[in-house]
Formats: C-alpha cells, structure tokens, sequence
C-alpha cells in the first residue's frame, strides 16, 4: 500500500477559504441558508466553514448542523458489522430555506441520496445546494454533482481518498492511497 500526499494542511486551509467566499458570492448575510454537515466526516468541513465565515467574514448569525444518514443508507443492512448511528444536531427548520449539504468527499453518490432522504424528515428547503471538499468525478453511481467543489480528483477505483483532520486524527492532511 503506498500514500501520495493530495493536499497538505496549507492547501486545504486556502481551500475551505476560497469555499467560504464563494458561499458568501451566493448567500451573503445567510438569513435564509442553513449549512449542514453530513456525520461524520462532513461535520469537520461544515465546521471550518462556519468559524472561516464567522471569524474571518463576520457573518454575525448562521444556522449550522449536523446529519446522521446511517439509517437513510441503501446499504446499512448489508455487512455482518451492527452500525452505530452518531447524533443528529438540526435546531432550527429548513422549511424554505437554501440548505448547503456539506461532506469531505463525494464518490459514488449514494451518501448524498441518503443525506437528501434524511433532509426530508425535517422539513422542505426551498433549494438544496452540495459542497465537497474533493469530488472524485469518475466514480458516480448516481448523477449528483457538487455545486462548490474543492479539488476534484481522478481516482480510479482500487485507489482511496483519505482524509485527515487536526481535530480528529491530529493534523490536517488529504492522501490518495493505492491498495
């Protein structure tokens, strides 16, 4: 198994900044955008996110959450392994409000339909917007594509994307790891 860095802790940092701005293009005071994590990796995006605006942009109020889709996978009854479902955190309705799905990576898809099967039990949002951190384009099973993207990346199927963060795995860093 060999691992090529994809992204070091700086080039993600300049990342996540040129995504905060972008939502800022498209929603500026975010009164009626919502900024929801997909658990569990999708929380440390939407996270750096929400202080990246807060902090650096001085967006005063955003509603941000988090959304467990365990249940909502069209594969969580295949495995012999029970899975454990992390907590869902939406304090706030998404009845008519632009939503920005947020997760690490998107591959073939099928998260983001469980994420958009979830998202209904709370409600109707008036629009449903994606943000990846890496996209890796060739590898859809379904036809959803990002509206904000990182970095796109070009990995054929026996190879994997990994990523890494300061707050959970102690440093920021994206691999691609050839099996």
């Amino acid at each position: 198994m060999s691992q090529k860095v994809l992204l070091s802790a700086t080039e993600i940092n300049i990342i996540l900044h040129r995504l905060a701005c972008q939502l800022l293009e498209n929603h500026l005071d975010f009164s009626n955008t919502v900024l929801i994590g997909i658990q569990p990796r999708g929380t440390f995006v939407a996270e750096r996110l929400v202080r990246i605006l807060k902090d650096e942009y001085k967006v005063k109020h955003i509603d941000a959450g988090f959304l467990d889709i365990t249940f909502y996978r069209d594969d969580f009854r295949r495995g012999d392994k029970t899975l454990e479902a992390t907590a869902t955190n939406i304090n706030f309705l998404i009845e008519d409000k632009n939503v920005v799905l947020i997760d690490d990576v998107l591959y073939t898809g099928r998260s983001i339909n469980a994420a958009l099967t979830a998202l209904q039990s709370f409600g109707r949002p008036k629009e449903v917007e994606l943000l990846t951190l890496i996209d890796r384009r060739f590898s859809r099973h379904l036809p959803i594509q990002p509206n904000y993207r990182g970095r796109q990346v070009d990995a054929i199927n026996d190879e994997k994307v990994k990523v890494m963060w300061k707050e959970n795995d102690g440093k920021d860093v994206i691999y691609l790891i050839n099996k």
